[in-house]
């Protein structure tokens, strides 16, 4: 069992696993999830059609057979205080977080209408609105600017808590144990999430990280906990934990959840470190939209009602696609914009 090292709490801490402690879901909980996730996977799979046509250029990472991690935590989480911040594979993140599908896949395709105006691309998007702080390419940052998050909302007092997600070969940075040591030192509002989904880029976990990952902020006193995170309600349940935690002045959390991309670590990579058995029995026994569907079907919700959810996704994800084609390309002067140039260079 992780304990902290330096106060006394009545709430357990970590001891390895989370067991559903919510309540039974209504059929318009499993809507909400269903509709989520699958606005995720298909707008994924849009994206990666996207990038084989060539109009997406550079990396995308893809978040396909993630889905339940993102959900499943921003359902827990407070949207009017919280704040978050993740790495590279980071479109299901914003989606989540309700930034406007046309204006992602725009800055995907690198047109004015993206959130970046184009200049982004997949990695680099950002709403104060929405709170999202980002998707970062350095593997890892995502820990030392929720690190900074975190800071910001203590220092204000709001309440707020910074949620910061890092993928499981991100875990093995040095930044990491860093903030890890500032984030217990000062009682941070933050949560860290790994994404633990069995491999960092073409590395699996077990060849490259030892131990077991949610306890590396164990030496910090920082609780963690391991989770299902290809079900949904698993992961909103330890959110849920988790912050309730956090927000009781007790400092960091870390939950590592246990998911799986059904994709390669980037659309040029083709995965041959793993078998296609592998991938298809993970989509088979394991995927969370389906899981959602079964549930819905068993509550005895009728098939019409699911194919106008599927009806309906598809409709916002072309519309999205064809935004993103339509959309200008930057002008020549946005090549002077949002930049910082000194007066000395």
């Amino acid at each position: 069992m992780a304990t902290s090292a330096k106060k006394n709490t009545s709430k357990k801490l970590g001891s390895g696993n989370v067991s559903n402690s919510n309540p039974e879901p209504t059929i318009e909980d499993l809507k909400k999830y269903y509709r989520d996730m699958l606005l995720i996977r298909r707008f994924e799979e849009k994206a990666g059609q996207l990038y084989g046509m060539g109009l997406i250029g550079g990396f995308c990472h893809l978040y396909i057979g993630q889905e339940a991690v993102v959900t499943g935590i921003t359902a827990a989480q407070d949207n009017t205080k919280d704040t978050v911040v993740t790495s590279y594979r980071d479109h299901a993140h914003m989606l989540a977080c309700g930034m406007d599908p046309n204006g992602i896949m725009a800055e995907l395709t690198g047109r004015e209408g993206g959130y970046s105006r184009g200049k982004g691309g997949s990695m680099h998007m950002f709403s104060k609105e929405q709170r999202f702080f980002g998707g970062h390419g350095i593997v890892g940052a995502s820990t030392s600017i929720g690190a900074g998050l975190g800071f910001s909302h203590k220092y204000k007092k709001d309440g707020g808590v910074a949620i910061a997600y890092m993928g499981d070969g991100a875990s093995n940075q040095g930044q990491v144990a860093e903030c890890y040591n500032m984030a217990a030192l000062w009682d941070l509002p933050i949560l860290f999430v790994i994404e633990n989904n069995q491999y960092g880029m073409g590395t699996s976990v077990k060849r490259s990280s030892a131990g077991t990952l949610y306890r590396r902020g164990e030496g910090y006193g920082i609780p963690g906990e391991q989770v299902d995170g290809m079900d949904v309600f698993e992961v909103e349940a330890a959110a849920r934990q988790a912050l309730d935690y956090i927000r009781g002045g007790n400092g960091p959390y870390i939950l590592e959840m246990h998911t799986y991309r059904y994709r390669g670590h980037s659309m040029s990579d083709p995965a041959k470190y793993r078998t296609k058995e592998e991938v298809a029995g993970m989509k088979q026994d394991r995927d969370p939209i389906t899981a959602i569907k079964d549930m819905l079907q068993e509550k005895g919700v009728e098939e019409s009602v699911i194919k106008d959810i599927d009806k309906d996704i598809k409709e916002i994800v072309n519309n999205s696609a064809t935004f993103a084609q339509e959309s200008p390309e930057p002008h020549v002067d946005e090549l002077w914009t949002d930049i910082l140039v000194s007066e000395d260079a």
